[in-house]
């Protein structure tokens, strides 16, 4: 199996409200870099959470935009 596999759960199992950027951007397709750059230019389709400098990608934001439609 992938490496990636270990290393974040389908997330459809994920049950943290918020998952780390490696994370979403494995969910979502993009390089972690795509997610930051989001971030700061406040452009992407779904916000991050700023949690004391980090940032945390919402699961139903992340769930909805793969569903069709961001929040």
């Amino acid at each position: 199996m992938h490496y990636e596999y270990w290393k974040f759960p389908p997330l459809e199992h994920e049950t943290r409200p918020a998952v780390p950027t490696d994370a979403a951007a494995y969910y979502l397709n993009r390089k972690s870099q795509t997610l930051r750059a989001w971030a700061c230019l406040e452009n992407g389709p779904i916000r991050p959470i700023r949690i004391n400098g980090r940032l945390a990608w919402p699961v139903a934001a992340i769930r909805a935009l793969l569903n069709g439609g961001a929040q």
